[in-house]
């Protein structure tokens, strides 16, 4: 039946990956730490489905900080050679570990005392042989009912090439601004973006004085239209905010006599902010804690620098 041989695939590719588990050694560490030492580029390499894999390795090798590239072997015997530079860190895909066009790039590594990485299912194979450490990714059976295509041992390649990026990101420190800044574009992009890219400023921004009468409130928070207004002293520190919840509840408190209290009187002391360097998700996440719509964006003296409303976040695709 068609779900059993899903069933069965998907059963032997599992069991590689958990296979690898047990892998991750010494040579796995050492393979790491020649990535992070890498003074040029990760060049990965690989024929056939191994290059598809390497691809994908190289690709999210250079989206998580570690400059990689994917140099195809067979188009380096005619002229892609140059691609490899001093410094370059070489990681080979080959299942066999004997791929005649991986083993003919050997000379040109060697020559140039670039490090060599061995990704293979065979450790002792010609390939492993010369490779500065040797990354096991052999299989017990493949889930081609044939046993013949490419499929767990692609599997493996593809789950131990994630590991190494994820492991090698973390030891560089990757982080999650880094992470946006090589994102620009697309949906991880957008949801990534600096409040600092997002924030209203300067004339923009809802700001009273301390002393403001409800009237003077209530005009510039209607002129602003963010439901906020922040009450700064005169050196632009914010001292609390302004919500028309305050202004509501201040009303239902005091009636006509509200109109002459000044702004300090009611306002919320201490109020929820955020730094501009924090990340969109982070603002979005304040906002439903604390169930308010806007945020006051202050600067690490405690100057006001900017305002983000829930509205604005529209653009980074979390609503």
């Amino acid at each position: 039946m068609i779900e059993d041989s899903a069933k069965r695939v998907l059963e032997i590719e599992a069991a590689a990956v958990r296979a690898l588990i047990a892998r991750v050694d010494d040579r796995f560490r050492r393979a790491v730490a020649l990535m992070h030492a890498c003074a040029g580029r990760v060049v990965v390499s690989g024929m056939g489905k191994s290059g598809l894999v390497a691809r994908k390795i190289a690709a999210t090798l250079s989206s998580t900080g570690t400059p990689a590239l994917f140099l195809h072997p067979a188009e380096a015997r005619h002229g892609d050679l140059g691609m490899l530079a001093p410094g370059d860190v070489v990681l080979a895909l080959s299942y066999s570990g004997d791929t005649e066009e991986l083993l003919d790039l050997l000379g040109p590594i060697r020559r140039m005392g670039l490090a060599l990485i061995a990704m293979t299912g065979a450790p002792q194979s010609p390939l492993a042989r010369a490779a500065d450490t040797v990354l096991d990714v052999s299989v017990e059976a493949e889930a081609c009912a044939l046993g013949l295509a490419p499929t767990a041992s692609t599997t493996a390649m593809l789950a131990l090439g994630d590991a190494l990026a994820m492991a090698l990101a973390e030891e560089k420190g990757f982080s999650a601004e880094r992470f946006a800044a090589l994102h620009p574009g697309g949906r991880l992009g957008k949801r990534l973006t600096p409040i600092a890219e997002l924030m209203h400023k300067g004339d923009e921004l809802p700001i009273v004085p301390a002393a403001a009468r409800l009237h003077d409130v209530l005009y510039e928070m209607s002129r602003k239209g963010f439901g906020v207004a922040a009450v700064l002293d005169p050196d632009g520190r914010l001292l609390g905010v302004i919500s028309d919840g305050d202004l509501r509840r201040l009303l239902e408190r005091h009636g006509a006599q509200a109109l002459e209290m000044a702004a300090e009187a009611y306002m919320t002391r201490q109020p929820v902010t955020i730094a501009a360097a924090e990340l969109a998700p982070a603002a979005l996440r304040l906002m439903e804690q604390r169930k308010i719509t806007a945020l006051l964006v202050v600067e690490g003296d405690g100057r006001l620098a900017g305002l983000i409303h829930l509205h604005d976040l529209w653009t980074t695709q979390l609503l």
